[in-house]
């Protein structure tokens, strides 16, 4: 059973940066997609972003195209999320999520499509 850590969120002002990471335990890291979703309040939990197990394919969500960029480094088994032009409505615990299959081409964006998760971080933005 692979282990999911995230670490980095904190407390930041609008339009300030934090870059969140997800260090996974485990041979088999490069195999697999990864994914950070966030979850606020009284709200579902959603997708944010995506990346291939090669990293050579990225996938964001609408909220956050050109403002996030997730990277990996699969020889430290981390993905990371790199978060500028914070707003006050990115506030949430963010999540990362291996995906269920290794090898996928095609990532999938729902939380069914990921098998295995870490504990969150809390990321606050003030206005």
């Amino acid at each position: 059973q692979v282990q999911l850590v995230e670490s980095g969120g904190g407390l930041v002002q609008a339009g300030g940066s934090l870059r969140l990471s997800c260090a996974a335990s485990g041979r088999t890291f490069s195999s697999y997609a990864m994914a950070w979703f966030r979850q606020a309040p009284g709200k579902e939990r959603e997708f944010v972003a995506a990346i291939t197990w090669s990293g050579l394919r990225t996938n964001y969500a609408d909220s956050v195209k050109g403002r996030f960029a997730i990277s990996r480094d699969n020889v430290k088994n981390t993905v990371y999320l790199q978060m500028n032009s914070l707003k006050p409505e990115d506030t949430a615990v963010y999540y990362c999520a291996r995906d269920r299959v290794q090898f996928t081409v095609v990532v999938g964006t729902d939380v069914v499509d990921f098998g295995s998760w870490g504990q969150g971080t809390q990321v606050t933005v003030s206005s």
